[in-house]
């Protein structure tokens, strides 16, 4: 044993503690964070809910089938009007086969006599109306039926009414497009005398038909396959008929004036 006194023993010097600078920023950062909803059911946390939201699914799906449908059937649509057949106007040479290789706005000797008959008989029906107490007679009826001939069927007419306000403003536009938009005066009493401006008017003693009477009616054929309803067409061919026969509706005016045909 010593007999001296105990000694001490040395401890070694403690550790320096960590900083807890980097657990305080977790705890920042953690603090910083979107909280996550908790589900009121459950209490526990659900997920975070994603900007697509069924309800937003169901309104961008209906506005998908709306715009892709619309535009579909509007291409749908426009393929069909390119690929249906057109009733275009008739060729020269199918024009020429049609009327015996003759011209359809050209003189027509037979024609113009069963014009100048129906004239005549006009006419006559007018004085022995007179004699009537004065009673009025039209030359004209409105048909229910359009006429047919060179490969046209009779055809019914829709139901309804003409519009022969509407025919006239149609007919001076047309007649200005050519050019002779000093001639409407002409045209109008010329087409009033002839049909009154309908379409559907038929000549009661030549059978001459449409807004310029045309005899027979198939010849405005030549201007458009609905010739037979259509009061564009007729206008067009009417048009065109003065031109070739007349050279101006002045000319068809006075023509008439001095016939009671034209």
């Amino acid at each position: 044993m010593s007999s001296g006194p105990p000694q001490l023993r040395e401890h070694p010097a403690p550790r320096p503690r960590r900083s807890a600078r980097k657990p305080a920023r977790r705890d920042k950062a953690a603090s910083q964070a979107p909280q996550t909803p908790k589900d009121p059911r459950t209490g526990r946390a659900g997920k975070k809910k994603g900007w697509l939201t069924p309800k937003r699914a169901v309104v961008l799906a209906t506005a998908a089938v709306v715009v892709v449908g619309g535009g579909g059937f509007t291409a749908y649509t426009a393929i069909q009007n390119a690929s249906a057949p057109k009733q275009a106007p008739l060729s020269l040479n199918e024009m020429s086969k049609m009327f015996g290789g003759g011209d359809p706005f050209g003189p027509d000797p037979e024609g113009d006599v069963l014009k100048a008959q129906a004239a005549q008989a006009l006419k006559a029906d007018r004085l022995a109306a007179q004699r009537e107490k004065g009673r009025k007679l039209s030359p004209i009826k409105i048909v229910k039926e359009a006429p047919g001939g060179n490969g046209f069927d009779p055809k019914q007419l829709p139901s309804g009414s003409a519009n022969p306000s509407g025919n006239r403003a149609l007919g001076k536009q047309m007649l200005e497009s050519r050019g002779w938009g000093d001639q409407w005066g002409c045209l109008e009493r010329l087409w009033t005398k002839e049909s009154g401006w309908n379409e559907r008017a038929m000549n009661r003693y030549s059978g001459a038909y449409g807004i310029p009477q045309s005899l027979p009616g198939s010849k405005m054929a030549s201007a458009g396959g609905d010739w037979q309803t259509n009061p564009a067409t007729q206008i067009a061919w009417g048009l065109g008929y003065i031109k070739g026969r007349y050279g101006t509706p002045c000319g068809a005016w006075a023509h008439s004036q001095a016939t009671g045909w034209y």
